[in-house]
C-alpha cells in the first residue's frame, strides 16, 4: 500500500497558516503578493525540470512559495519573487551526490538578506495567541512524524529551550523572559517546517540530533554574540554546510519523498563512493531519468550547468 505523500500535508499546514495569517492576523503581505510568489517558485520549478531533464513534481516548489509568504517580507516586490527563484533554483544548483545541500527557504530568504536590507522576517507578526501557537504545533508535529524527522525538530526543542533557560537561569533573569523568546510563530514554523526537512537534514538519526544541537548552539552564538537578528536562519545556513560531513562520518539510508524525483532517490550507505546506490523501488526509475538526464545534457550545455545526479 502507498504511504501518502507527507508534502501534501506540508501544503495544507501551510496554506491553512498563510490564509489564518491573511485574514485573521493581518500580515505585512497581500493575497496578489503571495500568489505571485508561488507562481514563480511552481514557474522555476518547471523550468529547471526542463533544463536539467527531470520529471516536473511542483510540490516542493509550492512548499517554498509557500514558507517564503509566511516569512519573508519586502517593501520592493522583485525581490520577493527573487526569493522564491534562489529558492527553488538552489535545489538544482547548490548540490553535493544528488543531495541539495540548503533547505530552499532558508537560503532563499540568507542569501537575500546578505545583498540587500530591504528584505526581513517579521517574527512578531504572529503575536503569542497561545492557541495558535498550539494550533501551529499539532500541524507540524503531523508533518514531521509523516515525514521521518520528528527527532531533529524534538531535538531542536530541547536544546534551544536548554540554550535560552540555561543562559537566563546564568544571567539570574526571571523564567518569562526566555519563555516569552520561545513564543514565536516563526520560531515554530522553523522548527516543524524547516529544519525538519527530510532532504537536507543528516540521513541517521543520530546526524540529525547531532546536527540540531550545532543550529542550537550557532543561534546561540548569532544572536547572544554577534547580537544579529533572526540567529537561527543564520545558523542553519552555516550548519548546511556540514551535513555532507555529517553523512560521511554517520552514514544511513537516504529520505526518499513517497513519488518523489528519482534523481534525487538515493542512499547515503556508501557517501565517499563515485557512484550512487538506488534504492530498489527507485531502481528502474533511475535508468529511465539517467537517459533522460543524457539527453537534456547534449540539448541544454549551451546554456545550463548540468548537476551530478
Amino acid at each position: 500500500m502507498r504511504r501518502f505523500d507527507p508534502r501534501l500535508y506540508q501544503i495544507g499546514a501551510l496554506s491553512a497558516l498563510l490564509a489564518y495569517g491573511l485574514t485573521a492576523l493581518d500580515f505585512e503581505t497581500t493575497p496578489a503578493r503571495c500568489a505571485a510568489i508561488l507562481v514563480t517558485a511552481i514557474a522555476t520549478q518547471a523550468l529547471c525540470s526542463r533544463a536539467w531533464g527531470v520529471r516536473f513534481d511542483p510540490r516542493s516548489a509550492a512548499i517554498s512559495g509557500l514558507s517564503l509568504c509566511l516569512l519573508l517580507r519586502s517593501n520592493f516586490f522583485l525581490l520577493l519573487l527573487a526569493g522564491a527563484v534562489i529558492a527553488v533554483g538552489s535545489k538544482f544548483v547548490i548540490r553535493w551526490r544528488g543531495k541539495h545541500l540548503f533547505n530552499p527557504t532558508n537560503i532563499a530568504i540568507v542569501a537575500l538578506m546578505l545583498v540587500t536590507p530591504h528584505v526581513w522576517v517579521s517574527p512578531g507578526q504572529w503575536g503569542n495567541v497561545a492557541f495558535f501557537g498550539f494550533l501551529i504545533t499539532c500541524l507540524g508535529g503531523l508533518v514531521v512524524n509523516r515525514a521521518a524527522r520528528s527527532d531533529v525538530t524534538y531535538a531542536f526543542i530541547a536544546a534551544w529551550s536548554a540554550v535560552l533557560i540555561g543562559r537566563s537561569l546564568w544571567l539570574g533573569e526571571p523564567l518569562t523572559i526566555p519563555l516569552h523568546r520561545m513564543e514565536s510563530g516563526a520560531l515554530l514554523l522553523f522548527t516543524f517546517f524547516m529544519i525538519s526537512d527530510p532532504k537536507t537534514t543528516p540521513d541517521s538519526r543520530a546526524g540529525r540530533i547531532l546536527f540540531a544541537v550545532i543550529v542550537a548552539l550557532g543561534a546561540r552564538y548569532v544572536q547572544f554574540r554577534l547580537f544579529h537578528t533572526n540567529s537561527i536562519l543564520w545558523s542553519l545556513a552555516a550548519a548546511s554546510l556540514l551535513v555532507p560531513l555529517i553523512d560521511a562520518l554517520l552514514p544511513a539510508e537516504r529520505y526518499v519523498w513517497n513519488g518523489g524525483s528519482p534523481w534525487s532517490a538515493v542512499s547515503s550507505s556508501s557517501p565517499l563512493s563515485s557512484q550512487p546506490t538506488l534504492t530498489p523501488s527507485a531502481a528502474s526509475m533511475w535508468r529511465r531519468a539517467t537517459q533522460r538526464f543524457s539527453i537534456a545534457h547534449r540539448k541544454w550545455s549551451s546554456f545550463a550547468t548540468p548537476i551530478a545526479p
